[in-house]
């Protein structure tokens, strides 16, 4: 043991001492660097901001940096053709020389969709299923019958749709639902010697509709042509009829 102590005191001992504690310094030091020039710790690009420019303006602006970039696209109704919505990695990163930036460019033209099946279907059911298929829930009317929020009709643009058609993303689609008053009755209303506006408003009063209009003799005055007929007729035997149903009339210039 003597020997040992007396050993670890010699200039030999401190000499390997040395010699050990500055290789594994040379080590250190070769690994960091090495890891530094292999990384590049401390360089790169920064990436600039494109969001929100077009696409010709976003290309040159990554290529004058010496970036790639690669693209993709979708479609927002609220924003313009051709601009890019989206980057990554976000700007004011830092990155390697020739580092790809991938972009998201809003679609130049409006894709389309089909309709889908939504007949009797609940208000709810139909809107879930308009919005998953990338529509946009429009008006809802009512007309009665037994069912309620149950869509009865579906139109775009003013015209009828069905299941199948194709319609452009983002159509509003509106809806014509039951009431769920389908079995109640509403008294006819008289409608004789009454003019065509005065017939409507009466009618709406009434939960009914207007059906179909005939002619008695050459209309001189449309404005001043009453009712000089209708379809049902309020009579002893016949008081109400159900909501909705369509009253036909018969219009002249002659007075009833």
């Amino acid at each position: 043991m003597s020997k040992f102590i007396e050993y670890l005191k010699t200039k030999s001992f401190r000499n390997n001492i040395l010699a050990a504690v500055v290789t594994v310094i040379v080590l250190l030091l070769v690994a960091f660097f090495s890891l530094r020039y292999y990384t590049k710790h401390g360089q790169g690009l920064n990436v600039p901001l494109v969001k929100g420019l077009s696409f010709e303006q976003a290309v040159k602006k990554l290529e004058d940096a010496g970036l790639k970039y690669e693209v993709d696209s979708v479609f927002i109704m609220d924003q313009p053709a051709g601009i890019v919505i989206d980057q990554d990695p976000d700007p004011n990163t830092f990155v390697k020389d020739n580092r790809t930036i991938y972009l998201t460019i809003n679609a130049g033209r409006t894709p389309n969709t089909k309709f889908p099946d939504i007949a009797f279907k609940t208000l709810r059911e139909a809107q879930a299923i308009i919005e998953s298929s990338r529509l946009k829930l429009g008006d809802t009317t009512y007309k009665p019958d037994v069912s309620r929020d149950v869509v009865l009709e579906a139109s775009f643009g003013g015209q009828p749709i069905t299941a199948g058609q194709v319609v452009p993303v983002g159509s509003r689609i509106n809806l014509v639902l039951g009431d769920g008053r389908g079995n109640e009755e509403v008294d006819i209303p008289q409608l004789m010697g009454l003019t065509m506006d005065e017939a409507k408003f009466s009618l709406r009063g009434s939960n009914l509709t207007l059906g179909s209009i005939m002619y008695d003799g050459p209309i001189t005055d449309s404005a001043a042509a009453v009712i000089t007929k209708q379809d049902p007729m309020l009579v002893d035997s016949v008081t109400k009829v159900p909501i909705g149903t369509r009253i036909n009339i018969t219009l002249s210039n002659k007075q009833p």
